[in-house]
């Protein structure tokens, strides 16, 4: 039977959609307690209302982890995966399976490469976008990663649908989108970092032809076959996983080191209860006056 080989069909906007929503699922399968450390890092020594002096409970990601088994056992490395993982297929899903299709919109007709201008608003537009619908999972995950940091270790909620309809009944519809600006300039923070640099990286490798070749006999990595620019990607030999991890390893650290600050007050926003911020410069200014420039670095 003849018929075009994988490679040579470009995935539909649906495929990539579906796809990164089932990958970013997997991702957070992997990286979740990770992210459950790097939360309660985020928001120790927080000043709570009534105000409350509470000593250092967590050092370090490894030390974070194990204390967190310690005291709350395994599972607790996983509080708010369910919530995650819905975050993750209607959030990634756009952030990531839109992102190409809407980089054309903004592309020129007719312009043979995707100018970094455009590029920058693709990321920018899918990102918010992502937001907004998935606001609701982001602040369900986070209060239940910062569960165990409660005094006396009181549960906030039974379950995730208990999550919504308490946070709804006691904070109006609008608690369910609470942090929801600070979370879409974090995206956007991330989003020009983490795609607009993925897509910049890989393209820089293909045209430098750097994950092209072959292994020689003494080890040395051979270029074997010139990649020219103008080629098709998806036929390309060089756009391999090599290449793929390399550009998404350096993508996701520039963005972490550059979104760290808005990912910090907006996972404190995110988890505070009524009244203990007025909006979201005052936990900027409350987090500044209590740990310094160093505070918007916890975790």
């Amino acid at each position: 039977m003849v018929g075009l080989t994988p490679p040579e069909v470009p995935p539909t906007a649906a495929v990539k959609f579906i796809s990164a929503g089932m990958a970013a699922c997997v991702a957070d399968l992997c990286t979740f307690p990770l992210d459950t450390a790097k939360v309660r890092l985020q928001i120790q020594g927080e000043v709570q209302i009534p105000r409350s002096i509470s000593t250092a409970e967590y050092r370090g990601v490894l030390g974070t982890l194990s204390t967190m088994v310690r005291m709350e056992g395994p599972r607790s490395l996983y509080s708010g995966l369910v919530a995650g993982l819905q975050r993750q297929m209607s959030f990634a899903s756009i952030r990531i399976g839109l992102y190409d299709s809407v980089k054309q919109l903004y592309t020129p007709k007719g312009a043979e490469n995707t100018g970094l201008v455009a590029r920058l608003l693709a990321g920018c537009t899918t990102g918010a976008v992502a937001v907004t619908c998935a606001q609701p999972t982001d602040v369900v995950k986070v209060r239940f990663q910062a569960n165990g940091a409660l005094a006396g270790g009181a549960r906030r909620y039974s379950g995730t649908v208990d999550a919504y309809r308490t946070i709804a009944r006691e904070e109006g519809v609008r608690g369910l989108w609470r942090g929801t600006l600070p979370n879409i300039a974090r995206n956007a923070i991330i989003n020009c970092g983490e795609l607009v640099t993925y897509d910049l990286t890989k393209d820089a490798l293909l045209r430098a032809q750097l994950m092209t070749g072959e292994e020689g006999a003494e080890g040395m990595w051979l270029v074997t076959v010139p990649v020219p620019t103008t080629l098709n990607p998806w036929l390309c030999p060089a756009d391999n996983i090599p290449c793929h991890f390399v550009a998404a390893f350096g993508a996701g650290f520039c963005a972490t080191v550059v979104a760290s600050p808005v990912d910090v007050v907006k996972t404190r926003y995110m988890n505070a209860g009524p009244g203990q911020y007025r909006n979201v410069l005052s936990c900027l200014l409350a987090l500044l006056m209590q740990d310094g420039l160093a505070g918007l670095y916890k975790g």
